[in-house]
């Protein structure tokens, strides 16, 4: 017969052991046969797809970048500069489909004169979309699809008056959109990396000049009182001579 004192102490070392192997056994990858998020390629799960229904996901420096995070970067070797440029683009392009648009509705809407300045508007902003739309294709950028938020916003404004007061509306807000696009066009011009995006910045430039005295010419023909114009923006070169 065993002593009682000799069992006692044989069980409970026992119990004391137990804790220890089991923590062991958790914390050793090697003996864990389900894969973690944390630990998905352990070495007994080497063979285990990853990011498929049913399987772990892949985390940390294993999990490629997404598209849009590599959008927002630009493509590897991109300067700061060369993704401006594909942000002005973008911009830049967002802002000439509206001023299209609200234009067509100008045309539907306006004055004689004022859809004589919209129709104007759109056959120029067509035309220089589509300058825009060549240097990104030779730049491999992308350019906008459709109107920017705050285009849609003037739409819908200009959608719901009429008469007298939508050609106010209109008159104005193409004169501020004006100035918008020149103060964007020197800003972008003296500092874009890509050769044709200054050259068509140029062009689009002088354009928009032009534009801002047909809208002065129609406001004052259409007894329009126009807010007076921001700090004076230089001519381009080829105007100045």
């Amino acid at each position: 017969m065993i002593d009682r004192g000799i069992l006692k102490f044989i069980v409970v070392a026992g119990l004391a052991a137990t804790p220890v192997f089991s923590m062991g056994q958790r914390n050793d990858p090697t003996l864990n046969p389900n894969p973690s998020p944390m630990n998905p390629q352990a070495p007994q799960n080497a063979n285990v797809p990853l990011n498929q229904p049913g399987y772990p996901t892949q985390t940390g420096s294993q999990a490629p970048m997404s598209t849009s995070m590599r959008d927002s970067l630009g493509a590897p070797g991109q300067t700061g500069q060369q993704m401006m440029d594909r942000q002005f683009l973008m911009a830049t392009t967002a802002g000439n489909i509206g001023d299209v648009k609200i234009s067509e509705l100008a045309v539907q809407k306006g004055s004689p004169a004022v859809q004589d300045l919209a129709k104007k508007m759109i056959e120029d902003h067509q035309n220089i979309n589509k300058g825009f739309g060549d240097v990104a294709d030779s730049m491999g950028a992308r350019v906008a699809r459709k109107m920017g938020r705050e285009q849609q916003a003037e739409y819908d404004k200009l959608n719901h008056l009429s008469g007298k007061d939508f050609d106010t509306e209109y008159v104005i807000y193409m004169q501020q959109a004006h100035f918008n696009d020149l103060r964007s066009f020197y800003r972008e011009g003296t500092v874009a990396a890509n050769d044709d995006l200054r050259q068509q910045i140029l062009e689009a430039r002088k354009t928009i000049h032009d534009h801002l005295g047909l809208i002065r010419d129609t406001a004052n023909n259409e007894g329009i009182a126009l807010p007076p114009p921001p700090r004076r923006t230089p001519r381009p070169e080829s105007a100045a001579r």
